[in-house]
């Protein structure tokens, strides 16, 4: 392989990771400051910083940003608090000021909130007289709306009744609602870029939301005419090529001798189609709240499994079962690519499982007890942490930092022999450096603390949810997927280094420093949004190149299969396979792009376009490509007179429609109409739980039933058969410790420059990609 790939992904990682660390850098010294003392005109203290950095572990703690919002991230059936507040305030100071009929009036209140009175040397914000009135109607107000002995908002009865706390978490509120509407020193907007839209306190998308939106549409156009324009001149050198002339003869799987760590993985499997159900039927409880508050089909769910508690657990076990399965694809590939298996791999690959299961019910049962009032006391080491997916204890998150080093640890220890005597730019050693950016990458979560600056401590947790999971776990597919085809000799090492390389450019150019389109609106400065909006438009061009690819990904196998004397056995993971190409497109590029224009984002953040997003995004690209690695390694664990191949079908089927309706029936329409209340009335108005439970919107929630039902029934429940076959079965098959470099194929038929064929076993014909 040219060096020139490697130093262009070394150049382009080295310029990304440098920008976000002056991002950092900004971060921490102009985000909105937390006051030491906030006090009325008259010297009355309202609260301290020690008492918002409080309430925010109160906010969290209590689960309740997978119930509402803050600077617009976390749940959507609640309000965002930060505009709850400060549009109740606003009301509020108007009211005590003579009534919204007047002008004078509404600039007096416009004046009051959007002037900066915070004294850096004092560390003292001073507030008006009727801005400390408001603060204490909305300790009254927040008092009734979390200690009500009902369920009618979706949590559960008294959820939180101290009056300390409560005046804590109004403190917090307050913080927000203050940093969204004051201006910043020197500047004509707010900390949050004058978010959230607010007529009352001269809330307006500013110029930076405009220009920059403008610019990165014509980033996108002009990215996407590139792409175009080099896949045109080289595209005979680029994309997934098969071997054209190519005829192999793909082994039966009964006739691979399996390792005892890939026996193993059956188990893993077997927990992750157990997680995957679980999921699902969380994901429909947490739907069925958007369509009927306060029955589950006459049960009132929400005093045993409140809204937030049943969003945790989604969000939570989405991540657990799509990382169980990269593990067990990563431990299944490793004695594959290295042609051999220490001892004992399997008894690491046991104790890893046992890990990954502690961490799954420990960490679901802190959620559980955190949102139920048992952990009361601030900083438990056991104690949810409550951010938006990374919800779970510190010890768990410690925990589990630890079993994805230990992870890598185990492929590093398969690998070692295979890494010492192949070149760095190898497919080897790419295959174990992108594993072990996974924990190196999930580790950052470590630095999000639920007492620090929300604004720094979210600017860390997008770490997580972005570079982690669509950066590095989209690095870590790419690899994967590649080998896959590689081994099965459907394409050669060469193209396969060629697509990698092309991927990890397109993803991370655009990928690491777009990871601030997140941030637009949570205190960070200008600049963070000016390059998150240009970089993220970036991220649709690998997206339009994976389209584009689609068909010769899509052709691959069956290129072959028409050719081979057996059947290729992987018909059901590569569709899989493809149906990660066309979610990528749709859910991440389409629905992905629409929302992070910063002027779009900046009514829409926070409502169902998001959640849109999200599922598309997550279960589309992360959640099929884990179904596809799963089939395929269940295809050697499973004998083939017991291999199911309809239910493999049916599966790929349910889980795609099941899908397509969710998003089509019900998110997107719902996600528009929102966007449509927010913009004509407000976003107060579209975020209010009356908008939300409204008829027209229940009736697009109930039709979401047939796709949930047609995707747990025909999709989630198949699978987990798939996976229970795969434990039952794997424990008959013989195993070995050594593993031929044809593995999964043989014979593949030459033909030579006269024009007769000859023999070449798999390992002759695949070319090194050090020479």
């Amino acid at each position: 392989m040219s060096k020139a790939w490697i130093q262009a992904v070394a150049l382009v990682m080295l310029f990304g990771f440098a920008v976000m660390g002056l991002l950092a850098y900004r971060t921490y010294t102009a985000e909105p400051p937390i006051p030491d003392r906030v006090v009325s005109a008259d010297g009355r203290v309202l609260y301290t910083g020690a008492e918002v950095s409080r309430g925010q572990q109160v906010f969290l703690h209590n689960g309740l940003m997978e119930y509402g919002s803050i600077f617009g991230h976390g749940a959507y059936l609640g309000p965002d608090f930060t505009d709850d507040y400060l549009h109740r305030a606003a009301e509020s100071v108007t009211r005590q000021l003579g009534g919204g009929g007047s002008d004078t009036v509404a600039q007096r209140v416009i004046q009051d909130f959007r002037e900066n009175r915070y004294d850096e040397a004092t560390r003292t914000l001073t507030v008006t007289p009727e801005q400390a009135v408001a603060f204490d109607e909305n300790v009254a107000y927040y008092g009734q709306f979390f200690g009500a002995d009902d369920t009618s908002k979706g949590l559960r009865p008294k959820a939180i009744t101290d009056p300390a706390e409560i005046r804590q978490l109004t403190a917090f509120f307050s913080w927000s609602a203050w940093a969204a509407s004051t201006e910043r020193p020197g500047k004509d907007y707010s900390y949050t870029n004058n978010w959230p839209p607010e007529p009352l306190v001269g809330n307006k998308p500013t110029a930076n939301v405009v220009v920059w939106s403008v610019l990165s549409l014509i980033a996108l156009l002009a990215g996407i005419g590139a792409l175009f324009a080099v896949f045109g001149r080289w595209g005979d050198r680029l994309g997934w090529r098969g071997r054209q002339a190519d005829t192999l003869s793909f082994r039966s799987p009964d006739a691979v001798t399996l390792t005892p760590a890939q026996r193993a993985t059956a188990w893993f499997f077997l927990v992750v189609g157990l997680l995957f159900l679980v999921q699902t039927l969380l994901g429909a409880a947490s739907e069925h709240y958007r369509a009927d508050v306060t029955s589950f089909f006459g049960i009132d769910l929400a005093r045993l499994l409140p809204y937030n508690l049943v969003r945790t657990w989604h969000l939570q076990l989405a991540l657990f079962w799509v990382s169980a399965a990269f593990l067990a694809a990563g431990i299944f590939l490793a004695p594959i690519i290295a042609g051999r298996e220490p001892k004992r791999q399997n008894v690491l690959a046991y104790v890893l499982l046992g890990a990954v299961a502690l961490v799954v019910f420990g960490s679901l049962i802190g959620e559980g007890l955190s949102i139920h009032g048992v952990f009361s006391s601030p900083g438990s080491f056991f104690q949810s942490q409550g951010f938006e997916y990374l919800d779970l204890a510190r010890a768990w998150q410690v925990l589990l930092t630890l079993g994805l080093f230990i992870w890598a640890a185990i492929l590093f220890r398969g690998l070692r022999v295979r890494l010492a005597r192949d070149h760095m730019g190898n497919m080897p050693w790419l295959f174990f450096l992108a594993a072990l950016a996974i924990p190196a990458f999930y580790a950052v979560g470590l630095l999000v603390d639920s007492g620090d600056n929300f604004t720094h401590a979210d600017f860390w947790r997008f770490w997580v949810v972005h570079l982690w999971v669509e950066d590095f776990l989209e690095l870590f597919t790419t690899v994967m997927v590649a080998y896959i085809f590689v081994m099965l000799g459907v394409i050669r090492e060469r193209v396969a280094l060629t697509v990698i390389y092309l991927d990890v450019l397109l993803y991370s150019a655009g990928g690491v420093i777009g990871t601030m389109h997140h941030l637009y609106f949570s205190g960070e400065p200008a600049e963070h949004m000016a390059l998150g909006a240009f970089f993220s438009a970036a991220e649709v061009i690998p997206l339009t190149f994976l389209t584009v690819e689609a068909w010769s990904f899509l052709q691959l196998g069956s290129r072959q299969e028409g050719k081979s004397a057996t059947p290729f056995p992987h018909r059901w993971a590569v569709m899989f396979l493809v149906a990660v190409g066309f979610w990528n497109f749709v859910g991440a590029g389409i629905f992905g792009f629409l929302i992070n224009l910063p002027v779009v984002s900046y009514y829409e953040i926070g409502t169902a376009l998001t959640a849109n997003h999200g599922h598309a995004a997550m279960m589309g690209v992360y959640g099929m490509l884990a179904m596809g690695l799963a089939l395929f390694c269940l295809r050697y664990l499973i004998p083939e007179q017991h291999w199911p191949e309809r239910l493999a079908k049916i599966s790929f089927w349910s889980a795609n429609l099941g899908l397509l309706w969710m998003c089509f029936a019900t998110l997107l329409p719902v996600g528009i109409l929102q966007l449509y209340k927010s913009v004509d009335s407000g976003y107060h108005a579209a975020r209010t739980l009356e908008y939300v439970t409204n008829p027209t919107n229940s009736v697009f929630e109930w039709l979401r039933l047939p796709g949930d039902v047609v995707f747990i029934v025909g999709g989630a429940l198949p699978f987990l058969w798939i996976c229970y076959l795969g434990v039952r079965h794997s424990l008959r098959r013989r195993t070995t410790l050594d593993e031929p470099e044809d593995m999964l194929f043989t014979d593949i038929t030459v033909p030579s420059e006269d024009g007769r064929q000859r023999e070449a076993s798999g390992a002759s014909s695949t070319t090194s990609a050090g020479d």
